[in-house]
């Protein structure tokens, strides 16, 4: 992670199963709908350490950033 980096945050909701744990982490950065699915707040954000956390501990990988210019991924890295 960079500093002046932006990011593009998404959140695949056909696999969000609910578990809050992206607001557990980033709280300020995701809410959950009434269906319980997770969506961020502002999907175009600057890099931050706490959305990262959150994409990290999502159970089914739901959450993915890349970068906003390049499309590059930043999670789940590239193999």
């Amino acid at each position: 992670m960079r500093t002046g980096d932006r990011w593009h945050v998404e959140v695949d909701r056909s696999l969000c199963i609910g578990s809050a744990q992206c607001l557990h982490h980033a709280p300020g950065d995701f809410r959950l709908d009434a269906a319980r699915r997770s969506r961020p707040v502002a999907p175009d954000t600057d890099a931050d350490e706490q959305v990262l956390r959150a994409a990290e501990s999502c159970p089914v990988e739901a959450i993915t950033i890349t970068l906003r210019d390049s499309g590059e991924p930043v999670f789940p890295p590239e193999e």
